[in-house]
Protein backbone atom coordinates (compact mmCIF):
# COMPACT_ATOMS: atom_id res chain seq x y z
CA UNK A 1 0.00 0.00 0.00
CA UNK A 2 1.27 3.45 -0.92
CA UNK A 3 0.85 6.10 1.76
CA UNK A 4 1.28 9.84 1.61
CA UNK A 5 1.93 12.34 4.39
CA UNK A 6 -0.07 15.55 4.50
CA UNK A 7 1.44 18.13 6.83
CA UNK A 8 -1.12 19.99 8.92
CA UNK A 9 -0.97 23.13 11.05
CA UNK A 10 -4.60 22.76 12.20
CA UNK A 11 -4.47 21.52 15.79
CA UNK A 12 -8.14 20.55 15.91
CA UNK A 13 -8.05 18.52 12.72
CA UNK A 14 -4.87 16.79 13.80
CA UNK A 15 -6.05 15.97 17.34
CA UNK A 16 -9.40 14.74 16.02
CA UNK A 17 -7.50 12.21 13.92
CA UNK A 18 -5.22 11.14 16.78
CA UNK A 19 -8.17 10.75 19.16
CA UNK A 20 -10.22 8.65 16.76
CA UNK A 21 -7.57 6.13 15.70
CA UNK A 22 -7.58 2.73 17.45
CA UNK A 23 -3.79 2.60 17.99
CA UNK A 24 -2.93 5.91 19.59
CA UNK A 25 -1.51 7.80 22.56
CA UNK A 26 -1.83 11.22 24.19
CA UNK A 27 1.87 11.77 23.49
CA UNK A 28 0.93 12.04 19.84
CA UNK A 29 -1.38 14.92 20.76
CA UNK A 30 -0.70 18.47 19.62
CA UNK A 31 -0.31 19.79 23.17
CA UNK A 32 2.50 17.38 24.02
CA UNK A 33 4.45 18.56 21.01
CA UNK A 34 3.96 22.20 21.96
CA UNK A 35 5.34 21.52 25.43
CA UNK A 36 8.43 19.97 23.87
CA UNK A 37 9.28 23.32 22.30
CA UNK A 38 10.40 24.36 25.79
CA UNK A 39 13.15 21.74 25.48
CA UNK A 40 14.30 23.09 22.13
CA UNK A 41 12.54 20.44 20.05
CA UNK A 42 10.45 21.29 16.99
CA UNK A 43 7.20 19.37 16.39
CA UNK A 44 5.83 18.70 12.91
CA UNK A 45 2.55 16.89 12.33
CA UNK A 46 1.26 14.83 9.42
CA UNK A 47 -1.96 13.07 8.53
CA UNK A 48 -1.21 9.69 6.98
CA UNK A 49 -3.36 9.14 3.89
CA UNK A 50 -4.23 6.11 1.76
CA UNK A 51 -6.19 6.93 -1.40
CA UNK A 52 -7.40 10.17 0.20
CA UNK A 53 -8.53 8.53 3.44
CA UNK A 54 -6.84 9.24 6.80
CA UNK A 55 -5.40 5.98 8.15
CA UNK A 56 -2.99 7.48 10.64
CA UNK A 57 -1.33 10.54 12.09
CA UNK A 58 2.18 11.19 13.30
CA UNK A 59 3.80 13.89 15.38
CA UNK A 60 7.55 14.04 14.87
CA UNK A 61 9.86 15.91 17.20
CA UNK A 62 12.97 17.17 15.46
CA UNK A 63 15.91 17.27 17.86
CA UNK A 64 19.02 19.14 16.77
CA UNK A 65 22.17 17.36 17.91
CA UNK A 66 25.15 19.16 16.42
CA UNK A 67 25.42 21.34 13.30
CA UNK A 68 24.49 19.17 10.36
CA UNK A 69 22.66 16.45 12.27
CA UNK A 70 19.26 15.99 13.88
CA UNK A 71 16.95 13.14 14.83
CA UNK A 72 13.23 12.60 14.40
CA UNK A 73 11.18 11.05 17.16
CA UNK A 74 7.53 9.98 17.29
CA UNK A 75 6.73 9.75 21.03
CA UNK A 76 4.45 6.76 21.53
CA UNK A 77 3.54 7.00 17.88
CA UNK A 78 2.54 7.00 15.13
CA UNK A 79 -1.22 6.74 15.64
CA UNK A 80 -2.56 4.19 13.16
CA UNK A 81 -5.43 2.01 12.04
CA UNK A 82 -3.10 -1.00 11.95
CA UNK A 83 0.57 -1.75 12.60
CA UNK A 84 0.58 -3.49 9.22
CA UNK A 85 0.90 0.00 7.76
CA UNK A 86 4.32 0.62 9.33
CA UNK A 87 6.51 -0.55 6.42
CA UNK A 88 4.65 1.84 4.12
CA UNK A 89 4.83 4.56 6.76
CA UNK A 90 8.62 4.18 6.76
CA UNK A 91 8.83 4.87 3.05
CA UNK A 92 6.52 7.88 3.34
CA UNK A 93 8.57 9.30 6.22
CA UNK A 94 11.81 8.99 4.25
CA UNK A 95 10.34 11.36 1.67
CA UNK A 96 9.63 14.13 4.20
CA UNK A 97 12.87 13.81 6.21
CA UNK A 98 15.44 16.56 5.79
CA UNK A 99 19.01 15.81 4.64
CA UNK A 100 20.16 16.63 8.18
CA UNK A 101 17.81 14.04 9.76
CA UNK A 102 20.02 11.04 10.50
CA UNK A 103 17.70 8.82 12.52
CA UNK A 104 13.97 8.28 13.06
CA UNK A 105 12.62 6.61 16.22
CA UNK A 106 9.03 5.41 16.61
CA UNK A 107 7.21 3.83 19.55
CA UNK A 108 4.04 2.15 18.22
CA UNK A 109 1.34 2.68 20.89
CA UNK A 110 -0.07 -0.83 20.90
CA UNK A 111 0.69 -2.65 24.19
CA UNK A 112 2.17 -6.14 23.91
CA UNK A 113 1.52 -8.54 26.83
CA UNK A 114 4.63 -9.12 28.94
CA UNK A 115 3.71 -12.73 29.71
CA UNK A 116 5.40 -14.06 26.53
CA UNK A 117 2.02 -14.98 25.05
CA UNK A 118 2.82 -12.67 22.13
CA UNK A 119 6.32 -12.26 20.72
CA UNK A 120 7.69 -8.73 20.56
CA UNK A 121 8.40 -8.04 16.86
CA UNK A 122 12.05 -7.36 16.08
CA UNK A 123 11.16 -5.35 12.98
CA UNK A 124 8.40 -3.72 10.97
CA UNK A 125 9.72 -3.55 7.44
CA UNK A 126 12.84 -1.34 7.57
CA UNK A 127 12.19 -0.34 11.20
CA UNK A 128 14.44 -2.27 13.62
CA UNK A 129 13.90 -2.69 17.36
CA UNK A 130 15.87 -0.20 19.44
CA UNK A 131 16.01 1.58 22.78
CA UNK A 132 12.90 3.50 23.79
CA UNK A 133 12.75 7.06 25.04
CA UNK A 134 9.49 6.58 26.94
CA UNK A 135 9.23 3.71 29.44
CA UNK A 136 9.27 0.45 27.47
CA UNK A 137 7.78 -1.71 30.21
CA UNK A 138 4.65 -0.54 32.00
CA UNK A 139 1.39 -1.56 33.65
CA UNK A 140 -2.05 -0.81 32.26
CA UNK A 141 -5.55 -1.27 33.62
CA UNK A 142 -8.84 -1.93 31.85
CA UNK A 143 -11.36 0.73 32.86
CA UNK A 144 -14.30 -0.85 31.02
CA UNK A 145 -14.97 -3.10 34.01
CA UNK A 146 -17.50 -2.06 36.63
CA UNK A 147 -16.22 -0.13 39.62
CA UNK A 148 -17.06 -3.11 41.81
CA UNK A 149 -15.05 -5.45 39.60
CA UNK A 150 -12.12 -3.04 39.47
CA UNK A 151 -12.04 -2.85 43.26
CA UNK A 152 -12.35 -6.62 43.62
CA UNK A 153 -9.41 -7.08 41.23
CA UNK A 154 -7.08 -4.93 43.35
CA UNK A 155 -4.51 -6.64 45.53
CA UNK A 156 -5.91 -7.27 49.01
CA UNK A 157 -3.41 -4.80 50.49
CA UNK A 158 -4.57 -2.09 48.08
CA UNK A 159 -8.21 -2.70 49.02
CA UNK A 160 -7.33 -2.54 52.70
CA UNK A 161 -5.30 0.67 52.29
CA UNK A 162 -7.97 2.39 50.18
CA UNK A 163 -10.54 1.63 52.87
CA UNK A 164 -8.14 2.85 55.57
CA UNK A 165 -7.48 6.10 53.69
CA UNK A 166 -11.22 6.70 53.48
CA UNK A 167 -11.58 6.18 57.23
CA UNK A 168 -8.71 8.59 57.88
CA UNK A 169 -10.54 11.21 55.83
CA UNK A 170 -8.16 11.27 52.86
CA UNK A 171 -9.69 13.04 49.85
CA UNK A 172 -8.29 12.45 46.36
CA UNK A 173 -9.32 13.85 42.98
CA UNK A 174 -8.59 16.41 40.32
CA UNK A 175 -6.90 19.50 41.72
CA UNK A 176 -5.76 22.84 40.29
CA UNK A 177 -2.91 23.29 42.78
CA UNK A 178 0.16 23.03 40.56
CA UNK A 179 2.40 24.22 43.40
CA UNK A 180 1.37 21.29 45.58
CA UNK A 181 2.03 18.86 42.72
CA UNK A 182 5.40 20.48 42.03
CA UNK A 183 6.48 20.20 45.68
CA UNK A 184 5.58 16.48 45.71
CA UNK A 185 7.20 15.82 42.34
CA UNK A 186 10.49 17.58 43.13
CA UNK A 187 10.73 16.01 46.61
CA UNK A 188 10.24 12.56 45.08
CA UNK A 189 12.88 13.21 42.41
CA UNK A 190 15.39 14.41 44.98
CA UNK A 191 14.73 11.45 47.27
CA UNK A 192 15.12 8.93 44.45
CA UNK A 193 17.90 10.80 42.61
CA UNK A 194 15.82 11.09 39.48
CA UNK A 195 16.14 13.67 36.75
CA UNK A 196 13.54 16.22 35.71
CA UNK A 197 13.02 18.83 33.02
CA UNK A 198 12.71 22.54 33.83
CA UNK A 199 9.48 23.56 35.56
CA UNK A 200 8.42 25.53 32.46
CA UNK A 201 8.11 22.25 30.56
CA UNK A 202 5.46 20.84 32.90
CA UNK A 203 3.63 24.17 33.04
CA UNK A 204 3.57 24.27 29.26
CA UNK A 205 2.26 20.71 29.06
CA UNK A 206 -0.54 21.52 31.51
CA UNK A 207 -1.50 24.59 29.49
CA UNK A 208 -1.08 23.19 25.97
CA UNK A 209 -2.47 19.78 26.82
CA UNK A 210 -5.85 21.40 27.48
CA UNK A 211 -5.83 23.74 24.51
CA UNK A 212 -6.82 21.41 21.68
CA UNK A 213 -8.25 17.91 21.49
CA UNK A 214 -6.91 16.29 24.65
CA UNK A 215 -6.63 17.18 28.31
CA UNK A 216 -3.91 17.58 30.92
CA UNK A 217 -4.75 17.46 34.59
CA UNK A 218 -3.45 16.91 38.11
CA UNK A 219 -4.79 14.49 40.72
CA UNK A 220 -3.84 15.07 44.38
CA UNK A 221 -4.45 13.03 47.49
CA UNK A 222 -4.93 15.20 50.60
CA UNK A 223 -5.24 14.53 54.31
CA UNK A 224 -6.72 17.39 56.31
CA UNK A 225 -5.86 19.70 53.42
CA UNK A 226 -2.21 18.71 53.05
CA UNK A 227 -1.27 17.18 49.69
CA UNK A 228 0.67 13.97 50.32
CA UNK A 229 0.59 12.25 46.93
CA UNK A 230 -0.22 13.27 43.39
CA UNK A 231 0.41 13.00 39.72
CA UNK A 232 0.23 14.67 36.32
CA UNK A 233 -1.92 13.06 33.61
CA UNK A 234 -2.52 13.41 29.89
CA UNK A 235 -5.72 12.10 28.37
CA UNK A 236 -6.68 11.62 24.73
CA UNK A 237 -9.01 9.29 22.91
CA UNK A 238 -9.68 6.28 25.12
CA UNK A 239 -6.49 6.50 27.20
CA UNK A 240 -5.42 8.29 30.39
CA UNK A 241 -1.66 8.34 31.04
CA UNK A 242 0.02 8.96 34.43
CA UNK A 243 3.27 10.65 33.43
CA UNK A 244 4.78 12.26 36.52
CA UNK A 245 4.17 12.22 40.25
CA UNK A 246 5.14 10.89 43.64
CA UNK A 247 4.45 11.19 47.33
CA UNK A 248 5.86 12.80 50.47
CA UNK A 249 5.94 11.79 54.10
CA UNK A 250 3.49 13.48 56.44
CA UNK A 251 5.80 15.35 58.82
CA UNK A 252 2.98 16.82 60.90
CA UNK A 253 2.36 15.71 64.47
CA UNK A 254 -0.91 15.02 66.23
CA UNK A 255 -2.35 16.88 69.20
CA UNK A 256 -0.34 14.63 71.51
CA UNK A 257 2.89 15.61 69.81
CA UNK A 258 3.34 12.15 68.30
CA UNK A 259 3.84 11.52 64.56
CA UNK A 260 0.59 10.96 62.72
CA UNK A 261 -0.41 7.52 61.53
CA UNK A 262 0.14 6.73 57.87
CA UNK A 263 -3.09 7.81 56.15
CA UNK A 264 -2.34 5.71 53.02
CA UNK A 265 -2.56 8.74 50.74
CA UNK A 266 -0.69 7.13 47.79
CA UNK A 267 -3.19 4.26 47.65
CA UNK A 268 -6.06 6.74 47.67
CA UNK A 269 -4.33 8.66 44.87
CA UNK A 270 -4.01 5.66 42.56
CA UNK A 271 -7.51 4.36 43.16
CA UNK A 272 -9.24 7.71 42.74
CA UNK A 273 -7.16 8.55 39.66
CA UNK A 274 -8.42 5.31 38.10
CA UNK A 275 -12.02 6.10 39.07
CA UNK A 276 -11.75 9.64 37.74
CA UNK A 277 -10.50 8.38 34.37
CA UNK A 278 -13.24 5.76 34.19
CA UNK A 279 -15.98 8.27 35.05
CA UNK A 280 -14.78 10.55 32.25
CA UNK A 281 -15.04 7.83 29.65
CA UNK A 282 -11.47 6.58 29.38
CA UNK A 283 -11.05 2.86 28.82
CA UNK A 284 -7.31 2.42 29.36
CA UNK A 285 -5.24 3.61 32.34
CA UNK A 286 -1.47 3.63 31.82
CA UNK A 287 0.59 3.64 35.04
CA UNK A 288 3.64 4.68 32.98
CA UNK A 289 6.78 2.82 33.66
CA UNK A 290 8.11 -0.09 35.70
CA UNK A 291 11.63 -1.60 35.73
CA UNK A 292 12.66 -4.09 33.07
CA UNK A 293 14.78 -5.85 35.68
CA UNK A 294 13.68 -5.90 39.31
CA UNK A 295 16.08 -4.89 42.07
CA UNK A 296 14.67 -4.59 45.58
CA UNK A 297 17.32 -2.05 46.56
CA UNK A 298 16.24 0.49 43.95
CA UNK A 299 13.56 3.17 44.28
CA UNK A 300 11.95 1.85 41.11
CA UNK A 301 11.18 -1.46 42.80
CA UNK A 302 8.96 0.25 45.37
CA UNK A 303 7.17 2.11 42.60
CA UNK A 304 6.67 -1.19 40.77
CA UNK A 305 5.21 -2.89 43.85
CA UNK A 306 2.80 0.00 44.43
CA UNK A 307 1.53 -0.03 40.84
CA UNK A 308 1.27 -3.81 40.81
CA UNK A 309 -1.24 -3.60 43.68
CA UNK A 310 -3.65 -1.80 41.35
CA UNK A 311 -3.16 -3.87 38.20
CA UNK A 312 -1.12 -6.90 37.22
CA UNK A 313 -1.43 -6.29 33.48
CA UNK A 314 2.21 -5.77 32.52
CA UNK A 315 2.95 -4.82 28.91
CA UNK A 316 5.73 -3.76 26.53
CA UNK A 317 5.82 -0.69 24.30
CA UNK A 318 8.94 -1.37 22.19
CA UNK A 319 10.67 1.22 20.01
CA UNK A 320 12.03 0.93 16.49
CA UNK A 321 14.67 2.93 14.61
CA UNK A 322 14.94 3.78 10.93
CA UNK A 323 18.37 4.88 9.78
CA UNK A 324 18.07 7.84 7.44
CA UNK A 325 21.74 8.27 6.57
CA UNK A 326 25.11 6.62 7.14
CA UNK A 327 25.78 8.58 10.34
CA UNK A 328 22.88 6.93 12.20
CA UNK A 329 24.85 4.08 13.90
CA UNK A 330 27.44 6.50 15.27
CA UNK A 331 24.71 8.83 16.51
CA UNK A 332 22.96 5.98 18.33
CA UNK A 333 26.23 5.15 20.13
CA UNK A 334 26.80 8.81 21.01
CA UNK A 335 23.29 9.20 22.42
CA UNK A 336 23.74 6.05 24.52
CA UNK A 337 27.06 7.39 25.84
CA UNK A 338 25.46 10.71 26.74
CA UNK A 339 22.62 8.97 28.57
CA UNK A 340 25.09 6.85 30.52
CA UNK A 341 27.04 9.94 31.56
CA UNK A 342 23.85 11.63 32.75
CA UNK A 343 23.00 8.54 34.81
CA UNK A 344 26.45 8.59 36.42
CA UNK A 345 26.18 12.28 37.21
CA UNK A 346 22.68 12.11 38.72
CA UNK A 347 22.71 8.75 40.49
CA UNK A 348 26.22 7.39 40.39
CA UNK A 349 25.08 4.46 38.25
CA UNK A 350 25.36 3.63 34.56
CA UNK A 351 21.96 1.94 34.64
CA UNK A 352 18.78 3.62 33.44
CA UNK A 353 16.02 4.35 35.93
CA UNK A 354 13.64 1.86 34.27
Amino acid sequence: MRLTLEETTDARVYDDAVSSLPITSALQGWGYGEARRVLGQTPVRYLIKAEGRTVGAVQLLRKRLVPGFSTLYAPRGPALESLDLLPAVAEALRKVAKPTDALLKIEPPLPIPADDSVAVPEAYGPFRRAETEQPEHTIIADLTRTEEQMFADLHSMARRNVRAAHKFGVVAGRDDDFEAFWDIFTATNERAKLGAFPRAYYEAMLREGNAYGGEAYIVLSRHEGKALAGGFFLGMGKGAYYLFGGSVRDDRVGENGEPRKDAKAPDAFYWNAMLDAKQRGYELFDFWGIPRQLDEEKHSFGVFKMKLKFSEQRVWYPAYDLNLNAAAPAIVKALRWRKTQNNLKKRGSKEDVL
